[in-house]
């Protein structure tokens, strides 16, 4: 499962540097506010990804 999530991770990062290469181009700042939150949001898949994860290996053990 981690490997999807990693290529999904990988996509998302991609299209947020494009963004901001796009942003610096042409002087917007919504579109380098876009890759910004675009990277932000791939960051925050993995925490929340790793986090899940060992919360319900956790949670299996327990049981």
């Amino acid at each position: 499962m981690l490997i999807p999530i990693l290529i999904f991770d990988v996509a998302l990062v991609a299209w947020s540097l494009h963004l901001m290469e796009r942003a610096y181009e042409s002087k917007e700042f919504s579109l380098m506010l876009a890759g910004t939150l675009v990277a932000v949001a791939a960051a925050a898949m993995l925490v929340v990804y790793f986090l899940m994860g060992h919360c319900i290996s956790y949670l299996l053990k327990v049981s």
